[in-house]
């Protein structure tokens, strides 16, 4: 007879691959790769680029629209008092400063500065980002919401991304690419301001541009500018680009092209993330890469930008968050605003959001 306590023996590990984009669910891991030609082969992929670090692209054989409860394991995650920021108020304050200081000597028009909140797992036994993708799918829906679950290669991501990066779909013997950059945050429509515009409207020029060097000539427009979204909490600006690739184009040369994504950099985007590497003290990791799934038989895709994402990192888990920086800025609304985008979503993984009497939350 096993000395282990009961509660022990009843916790259950698991070590299996999943997935979950588009609003489907992906098993029987083929292949894991971080080259991005893979993307151009064959089969459909899961795909997590991360800010910072390498590509991880992952071939499943079946998808369907269900999952089997038995795959799914639990999620315990720490009390919203736990969460430590690589930036406390006082220095995101001044990384805010630093960045008008620089958009104010010419170097930069808009930055992006971010910081990373991490707390300890209870148990990261029970921690299971499918079991949190569950969580945030009720708690904070988003549409491109998903995670990838991959132990063997410890991968562990659950993003609620509302933003678009890139979007692939056929339209004859052409392929339309679009993107759906999100700048301007506030609890209600009110609350957005001529900085909000244009920020904004500098991001859409900016990912007008990276669209560009992969599309036909002249087939760079803006259909869509200024857009009010409402998503739990919060509304956002947001705009569409599209554009016409150019045939022949590859996954390696998109990516280049675009990544990372213009609405967590800034513009000009080198002299923006120049800056952010001075400013920010920890790394993104997967926050503000890109997130989602890529077709190589019907060349189609979708990848958000993984804002609103939590990552495993050994018995931690991270989120980011952040705000786009322009000359109009208040230092401490930024701070405001980065605590606004971070709260329900740390409520949820923290299983305070919404109250324990709501049998309907329980995972």
């Amino acid at each position: 007879m096993s000395s282990r306590p009961i509660a022990d023996m009843m916790v259950r590990v698991v070590t299996s691959a999943l997935a979950s984009v588009g609003g489907r669910w992906a098993s029987g891991l083929r292949d894991v790769t971080s080259d991005l030609s893979c993307l151009d082969t064959e089969g459909r992929w899961v795909v997590c680029v991360p800010y910072s670090g390498e590509a991880v692209c992952a071939r499943f054989d079946r998808w369907s629209d269900s999952v089997d409860p038995s795959e799914l394991g639990r999620w315990g995650g720490p009390t919203p008092g736990q969460w430590e920021s690589s930036l406390d108020e006082r220095a995101y304050v001044r990384a805010v400063e630093a960045t008008r200081s620089a958009i104010e000597a010419g170097s930069v028009y808009q930055a992006n500065v971010c910081r990373v909140l991490t707390a300890s797992l209870p148990d990261p036994r029970t921690a299971d980002v499918a079991a949190l993708h569950r969580l945030l799918s009720i708690g904070n829906p988003a549409p491109f919401g998903g995670f990838l679950r991959l132990p063997r290669q410890g991968v562990h991501v659950a993003s609620a991304s509302p933003e678009l990066f890139l979007g692939i779909a056929r339209a004859g013997d052409r392929r339309v690419v679009t993107s759906g950059p999100i700048k301007g945050t506030g609890r209600t429509a009110a609350d957005l301001s001529d900085k909000d515009v244009a920020e904004n409207v500098m991001i859409v020029d900016l990912m007008r541009n990276d669209l560009s060097r992969i599309c036909a000539t002249g087939s760079v427009t803006v259909p869509g500018l200024l857009r009010l979204e409402h998503h739990p909490g919060l509304v956002h600006l947001v705009s569409d680009v599209e554009g016409e690739l150019v045939p022949g184009a590859t996954w390696p040369g998109i990516i280049d092209a675009t990544f990372p994504p213009g609405s967590v950099t800034g513009a000009p985007k080198l002299s923006a993330l120049s800056l952010i590497d001075t400013l920010e003290p920890e790394a993104r990791s997967y926050y503000c890469g890109a997130f989602g799934w890529v077709d190589a038989d019907t060349r189609e895709a979708e990848l958000a930008v993984a804002i609103r994402t939590f990552w495993l990192d050994g018995s931690a888990v991270k989120f980011g968050t952040g705000a786009g920086i322009t000359w109009g800025s208040d230092p401490r609304g930024e701070w405001r605003e980065t605590e606004l985008k971070a709260a329900r979503l740390i409520d949820v993984a923290s299983g305070t959001w919404p109250p324990a009497a709501d049998s309907a939350w329980q995972a």
